[in-house]
């Protein structure tokens, strides 16, 4: 009875045992009985079998035969005969089955020999690949070392194979239980790597949020300096009007040696009764340039085809008491110095005398208590009086109204012509001094006297007084203007006889000279009554600020700091 040494299959005729070699164990997959190891070698598997399961291998009866004839071999060296030799191997192996032959091998012989057919080959060469079947253990026997005595040699068995885990100290004698202890390893790392980065994002979260709220934080105190800082220029932070800033500079004027105490009292003295009284001083007034101008024009001027010139104004410097603020008020006492001199307006202008700067803030705040441009003054706290506030072409036409004074606002809120000039303003103000100097005339004159007042022109960050236009020979237009900002010496010294084109230079503005954004006009256009008093003084502005044409932003520089006060209010 032959047994399979990989199996442990029994079966009796040899050419049954080789059929079952080849197509159980060499052409099929070969694979491990006890783990999943499989697609190996015949000898791959054997050596695995012996060196991995050898202490779970089953008794195989062709295991013990071997053991037995190792221990035959042994004994026939020590003196005992072949025939001896072979009648003792051919005793039972135990535990064998009853009347079952035990197998002879030799440590090189193959599973199939037996005493019967010894004389075989072990195993016939296999038709594809030539292999011969061996005793395993006689083909290991060249990897592995061995002892040898005299007549035999003993295998060494290798040494038992452990796997250590990469991650921890753990030793494992199973690939597949060391690859689920990695896992768990893996598992844990990813859990915690998720707390991690949970963490890491809630703390990124809290810096931003407080990031944000220092950044919140600076920008409003950022905010507030700079709207106080506006404020402080514009005259709005209360720091006192035109009497605090004249006696401060006559003080400073004493302090350097340039004026006696004695002076300074005396001075001072003036001033406070000139604010009692309400009326300017006229130190700032220059009269007659009028005059002069079309003195000058019809002497000279070849290449002007036509000037148009205002009724009669008086030029109004700015003094020691508003300069840097005070261009507003200067030219409304020039529009009301023409005013005065002219029969239409002598019922409206009653008193014929021009007020201080004190005293046309209170004549603003009185039109405002009267109902007019509510807008605008919410924007001063319904009080100019007592400080350096900037006024613009509202507050003019909101004054001129509460006089009786039929005003008229035209804006010019972009540029009409190359360069980022306003042609159209040219025109509009051309037209304005013409209409009234050419009626019932067949030919204008040259230079022309015009029954109009001036104009109050309004941009951002100043104001000035139109008095006059010249229209050169190649249609170029010029605007003939007073700015309050002008030196009282420079207007006093156009008075002297001899007026040169050097000076007349002072009030001509060309196209190219006027190429701010934009532009407003207040001109005064007759007489209002009672009844249109009430309806101008608030429905002409609240009409002009819903159209679109919303002059609290840029033309002056007051209706800066209203919108951006406004703005500071509304982001609280």
């Amino acid at each position: 009875m032959l047994t399979c040494e990989i199996c442990g299959e029994e079966m009796l005729p040899e050419a049954d045992m080789r059929t079952h070699l080849l197509l159980g164990h060499l052409e099929g997959e070969l694979s491990c009985p006890m783990c999943p190891l499989a697609g190996v070698t015949y000898d791959d598997l054997q050596f695995h079998i012996d060196t991995a399961h050898s202490e779970n291998e089953p008794s195989r009866p062709g295991k013990r035969c071997v053991e037995e004839e190792s221990e035959t071999q042994a004994r026939a060296s020590g003196g005992r005969s072949s025939a001896g030799a072979s009648r003792s191997a051919g005793r039972r192996c135990p535990g064998g089955d009853a009347g079952e032959p035990t197998v002879k091998r030799g440590p090189l012989q193959s599973p199939f020999h037996t005493p019967e057919n010894a004389h075989l080959q072990p195993l016939q060469e296999a038709e594809a690949g030539k292999l011969t079947l061996t005793s395993h253990k006689a083909m290991k026997g060249n990897l592995m070392p061995r002892k040898s005595d005299s007549t035999d040699e003993t295998l060494v068995a290798s040494p038992r194979k452990e796997f250590s885990c990469p991650m921890c100290a753990l030793v494992c004698s199973d690939c597949f239980v060391l690859q689920e202890h990695v896992e768990l390893h893996l598992d844990a790392t990813q859990v915690k790597v998720k707390e991690d980065f949970e963490s890491d994002l809630q703390l990124a979260r809290q810096l931003q949020e407080e990031e944000d709220l220092r950044s919140r934080r600076q920008e409003a105190k950022r905010e507030a300096e700079d709207f106080k800082k506006l404020q402080g220029q514009y005259g709005l932070d209360g720091r006192g009007g035109y009497r605090r800033q004249l006696e401060t500079c006559m003080e400073r004027a004493v302090s350097r040696g340039h004026m006696a105490p004695l002076e300074f009292h005396r001075k001072k003295a003036e001033v406070m009764e000139c604010l009692a009284s309400g009326v300017d001083d006229g130190k700032s007034r220059t009269s007659g340039l009028m005059a002069a101008l079309y003195e000058y024009y019809l002497k000279n001027g070849q290449d002007i085809a036509n000037v148009w010139l205002s009724a009669e104004t008086d030029h109004y410097s700015s003094s020691e008491g508003d300069r840097g603020w005070g261009c507003g008020y200067r030219n409304f006492q020039m529009l009301l110095s023409s005013l005065q001199k002219m029969e239409l307006y002598r019922d409206c202008l009653t008193d014929g005398t021009v007020p201080s700067i004190p005293r046309v803030q209170a004549l603003i705040e009185e039109a405002w208590r009267e109902g007019a441009d509510p807008q605008g003054a919410s924007h001063f706290k319904h009080r100019l009086q007592g400080t350096r506030a900037w006024i613009g072409a509202t507050e003019i036409y909101s004054l001129l109204t509460s006089l009786r004074v039929r005003a008229r606002i035209v804006d010019f809120d972009q540029p009409t012509g190359p360069g980022s000039t306003h042609p159209k303003l040219f025109e509009w103000v051309k037209t304005y001094f013409s209409a009234s100097s050419s009626r019932g005339a067949r030919l204008p004159p040259r230079v022309a006297k015009s029954s109009q007042p001036p104009i109050y022109l309004q941009h951002q960050g100043h104001s000035r007084t139109i008095v006059g236009m010249e229209q050169k020979k190649n249609g170029t237009l010029c605007l003939l203007v007073f700015d309050p900002g002008c030196p009282l010496e420079d207007m006093r010294r156009l008075l002297t006889p001899g007026l040169g084109a050097s000076s007349v230079r002072l009030f001509r503005k060309f196209p190219s000279q006027l190429k701010h954004k934009q532009y407003q006009v207040v001109s005064a256009e007759g007489v209002l009554s009672p009844e249109e008093k009430q309806v101008s003084s608030w429905s002409l502005l609240l009409s002009f600020r819903q159209s679109g044409n919303n002059f609290m932003c840029p033309y002056c520089i007051v209706s800066i700091v209203r919108c951006f006060g406004e703005k500071r209010l509304q982001s609280k």
